[in-house]
C-alpha cells in the first residue's frame, strides 16, 4: 500500500504553541492549497483520513475529497496548559530533558502521541487499499516516519515537514 500523507498549510498564528487548537489558517490557504491539489490530482486513493482539525480535514475539502474519515488519533501533540501561549513565555526546562516521555502539563509526551499514531497505522496496514491519503500535522508525519524507520523517537523532529509537503511511504 502506499500511503501519501500531507501536512497542512500554513497556519494564522505565529510564536504561539497550538498543538490540538483549532487555529486558522493563513490568508495565503487558497494558493497554497492549489498547490498540493495540483500535486495530488493525478493520483487514485482507495480510502482519504484526516485529522479533524479544520486546518488538516479544510485542506482534504478544497483537494475535492467528500468521502474523508476524520480520527482523532491523528490530531498534532497535545500540549496541555501550553496551549496558545507564545513560546517564549513556557518554562520547557523539565520537559526538555525527556520530551520524548515527559507529558506536557495536562498534555501528553511524544510517546503518547506515536502510540496513538502508530495504532492508527497499525490498522490501517492490514485493509486491503492500494493507496490511500492522510491529511494531518507536522507532529503526527515525524510518528509516520519514525513507524516506517526513517527516524527514531530521538530524531523525530530532526527534519518537520513543510506547510503542504506531501510525503509517501510505503508498506508490504
Amino acid at each position: 500500500m502506499k500511503i501519501y500523507i500531507v501536512r497542512h498549510t500554513a497556519v494564522g498564528v505565529n510564536g504561539v504553541c497550538y498543538g490540538q487548537t483549532d487555529v486558522p489558517l493563513k490568508e495565503t490557504f487558497e494558493s497554497e492549497a492549489e498547490v498540493v491539489k495540483q500535486k495530488l490530482q493525478d493520483l487514485q486513493f482507495d480510502a482519504v483520513f484526516s485529522s479533524p482539525l479544520s486546518r488538516a480535514k479544510r485542506l482534504a475539502e478544497y483537494c475535492g475529497f467528500t468521502d474523508i474519515q476524520l480520527y482523532d488519533r491523528l490530531k498534532e501533540l497535545h500540549f496541555g496548559d501550553w496551549e496558545m501561549k507564545e513560546w517564549d513565555r513556557i518554562d520547557m526546562e523539565e520537559w526538555d530533558k525527556d520530551w520524548i516521555r515527559t507529558p506536557t502539563p495536562n498534555g501528553e509526551s511524544f510517546d503518547q502521541m506515536y502510540a496513538r499514531v502508530a495504532s492508527f497505522i497499525d490498522e490501517l496496514v492490514k485493509k486491503d487499499y492500494s493507496s490511500v491519503v492522510v491529511f494531518a500535522h507536522g507532529g503526527v508525519i515525524n510518528c509516520f516516519r519514525v513507524y516506517f524507520g526513517q527516524t527514531d523517537l530521538q530524531g523525530a523532529f530532526d527534519k518537520l515537514a513543510e506547510y503542504g509537503e506531501i510525503l509517501e511511504f510505503e508498506s508490504n
